[in-house]
């Protein structure tokens, strides 16, 4: 692969509905590795014919199609971006949390994301909300998105969601790395109210995504909330200590790590566009999420001229290039001819 094409595999960006091309620039001249699908796409026939699309676009490396990432973050709830026809409406994390057989359930919903050409789900959240917080949690509590109030019931549903997703042949991503839960503020909205400073290294709410790894998620995404006793005021997805610290060796998870949205998100706006990738990269992570596609191209250009002259990023740049493409070959998107 090229230094650019490298650099494209660590990205992941957003499409609007409308024409299955809209990606079709990046693709092409940043090799655009991964894409979500955003902003409430309609109908699985539609959502299909534009994963296929994707895939034929793909670039060829060396006689190897390098296949995507085709995400959605199908969640249930308030969270579903894939509505209409062949797609269930998914009930909230709370309500999934009663259902009688979970996995079983989450594998007929990943079954309807395989049928749509949808390879990754953006989802389980693994957040423990405690009671006390409830509601007034903004990004989790306040649309029941969790499972729980405790970290065994975090645990149990995030756990019987992941394995369904896997059982359709769908990779889960657990979400948001170290816990949203004890926050009040939005990260999407707000860059206040978004510090845990209860959160410790062998905290108990970590436990459903130690769980989760163990149970074989291949994708964790870190959020970009703050840690005071971890890192003082870094947001996680930049936090060397909470990526490669508490994630990697803490927890010994060797697959892929994503970020929250860093595109649009307040909690980083502050973060030069091409920063955002670079630190996250620094921080251990792999692929990094945009809901705007335009910033592609600064970011991928960021992640070269820092390899280019860091030759220990360039070996961080490496070290992520081979997760990704190591998953894709799990999942069957390297194919040869």
């Amino acid at each position: 692969m090229t230094p650019t094409q490298q650099a494209g595999q660590l990205l992941m960006a957003a499409m609007q509905p409308g024409p299955a091309t809209g990606l079709d620039g990046p693709i092409g001249a940043q090799g655009l590795g991964s894409m979500l699908y955003l902003g409430g796409w309609k109908d699985s026939g539609t959502v299909a014919a534009a994963s296929q699309h994707l895939q034929d676009v793909s670039p060829t490396v060396d006689g190897t199609k390098v296949g995507m990432l085709v995400a959605a973050d199908q969640e249930g709830g308030e969270v579903q971006q894939l509505t209409g026809s062949g797609f269930t409406s998914m009930p909230s994390g709370l309500e999934q949390a009663q259902l009688p057989d979970l996995r079983s359930s989450a594998k007929g919903w990943g079954a309807e994301l395989k049928q749509a050409g949808v390879n990754v789900n953006l989802a389980p959240t693994a957040d423990t909300v405690p009671a006390e917080i409830g509601r007034a949690n903004e990004p989790i509590g306040k649309w029941g998105r969790q499972y729980g109030s405790t970290p065994q019931a975090a645990s149990k549903g995030a756990l019987a969601f992941a394995q369904g997703m896997q059982d359709a042949g769908v990779e889960p991503t657990v979400k948001h790395f170290p816990g949203l839960g004890r926050i009040t503020g939005n990260t999407d909205l707000r860059d206040t109210g978004i510090t845990d400073s209860v959160m410790t290294r062998d905290d108990s709410h970590l436990t459903p995504f130690a769980d989760a790894i163990d149970g074989g998620t291949q994708i964790v995404m870190v959020g970009s909330a703050h840690y005071s006793q971890i890192d003082g005021e870094t947001p996680a997805l930049f936090s060397s200590k909470i990526v490669d610290g508490m994630l990697r060796d803490d927890l010994g998870f060797d697959g892929v790590v994503i970020t929250d949205d860093v595109g649009a998100a307040k909690a980083v706006s502050a973060t030069p566009v091409g920063e955002r990738a670079t630190k996250f990269i620094a921080a251990g992570g792999d692929i990094v999420l945009t809901a705007d596609p335009s910033q592609v191209s600064t970011m991928v250009s960021a992640i070269e001229a820092k390899a280019k002259g860091d030759p220990a990023f360039a070996k961080q740049v490496t070290a992520s290039v081979t997760r990704v493409l190591t998953l894709k070959e799990d999942m069957g998107l390297l194919r040869c001819g």
